[in-house]
């Protein structure tokens, strides 16, 4: 298993993590299989997207609107980031790429897209290769 780290800066970001994976999997030198890689963060998420500068503020946007901080969600009596943890439900710990001829196959436009929910914070990603 390979690790990320990853400061963020914002309390709401998302972060291109797309070239530190393609090093990881192209310095394993694996011809075929699976990379997974995986947030360890409650308040963090991990996707496959476009990574234009106008859609990653467009996803800001939607998180931000679809749930937004101070509703009075009963986890906020604790530390007043219940809106990290369900936006992070919303977009998941993980993906799967597959790899093919030893690279991942992502498609022409996607990239692999750190979410902070919850920051700044230091964080950190696995990467984990499977061979297959």
């Amino acid at each position: 298993m390979e690790r990320i780290e990853i400061r963020t800066k914002e309390s709401t970001e998302l972060i291109d993590i797309t070239r530190e994976v393609k090093g990881i999997v192209s310095s394993k030198r694996v011809d075929s299989g699976v990379c997974v890689i995986f947030t360890k963060h409650t308040t963090t998420g991990i996707i496959i997207n476009e990574g234009e500068a106008g859609l990653k503020s467009d996803i800001l946007t939607l998180l931000n609107e679809l749930i937004p901080k101070g509703k009075g969600y009963l986890h906020d009596r604790i530390d007043n980031n219940a809106h990290s943890h369900l936006r992070a439900v919303v977009l998941g710990s993980s993906v799967t790429i597959p790899i093919e001829g030893g690279t991942l196959a992502l498609g022409t436009w996607q990239s692999i897209l750190f979410v902070e929910c919850d920051g700044p914070r230091r964080r950190e990603v696995c990467v984990v290769i499977i061979e297959g």
